[in-house]
């Protein structure tokens, strides 16, 4: 029985409020993929709000497992980002029909898809996270986040602490490892994005020693613009070369 109909059917019998280890077998069943990080991960997106007793733990209503359901299946049913998904529950929320879905071949390709992480990562700005938060952020293990780092995947900054474009890093190198593509796999990305910032070094670092701030500033934003453009042109190059072998 899907995890939605059994949270539905608790809620119509009165059940008391769920613990996080009860949310989890309610939803594995459905989705064997599913962890107590991930359902932590939701919760700090404010994708659900479960209560909290006076001790600190989490009770899960019912209608919390619902929505914790639909979350997972518009991710894995129609790809859907986290921010749609929100849209969508705040539509159901008001008594409004979602969005509609999109149909099985509207899945964007390797550019919309690497236009979409970029314009993410515009709202990373100015996270800093600590280990055990980059862990349960990127729903990885400690060993999986020693493993990145060995490889040069994720670094810590000075304070040891993780930024905005490290949180996103481990999350696009967990998603991967879904795959089965191993760390090591991943080396050859990491020299050639390590190629490409040396590139884009060459075009802006005569700007960044020029004493005026008005033109260090520029060599900024070219910086990013030309980061822009090696992303798009490397999703381009992978969409082409997939549409080829087909």
């Amino acid at each position: 029985m899907p995890a939605s109909r059994r949270a539905g059917e608790a809620r119509r019998r009165g059940d008391e409020l769920l613990s996080i280890g009860a949310v989890l077998a309610f939803l594995r069943d459905d989705f064997p993929e599913v962890t107590i990080s991930k359902i932590r991960f939701l919760e700090a997106e404010g994708l659900v709000e479960p209560q909290r007793t006076p001790s600190g733990y989490r009770k899960f209503s019912a209608a919390d497992v619902e929505r914790l359901a639909y979350v997972l299946r518009m991710q894995r049913d129609h790809y859907l980002p986290l921010r749609v998904i929100r849209e969508h529950l705040d539509a159901i929320e008001r008594g409004e029909q979602p969005p509609a879905l999109p149909g099985p071949d509207a899945r964007p390709g390797p550019v919309e898809e690497a236009d979409r992480e970029l314009a993410g990562s515009s709202s990373v700005g100015g996270v800093r996270l600590g280990r055990a938060e980059l862990i349960a952020a990127a729903e990885a293990q400690e060993r999986e986040l020693v493993e990145w780092e060995a490889y040069g995947l994720v670094q810590p900054g000075p304070d040891g602490g993780y930024d905005g474009e490290a949180l996103q890093i481990a999350r696009l190198v967990a998603e991967l490892g879904r795959f089965g593509l191993e760390p090591r796999h991943l080396r050859a990305m990491k020299a050639a994005a390590d190629r490409e910032v040396s590139l884009v070094e060459q075009v802006v670092a005569p700007l960044r020693r020029h004493r005026n701030p008005q033109t260090r500033a520029h060599a900024e934003a070219t910086a990013r613009e030309l980061a822009t453009l090696s992303v798009r042109l490397h999703a381009a190059m992978v969409q082409a070369g997939l549409r080829a072998r087909t």
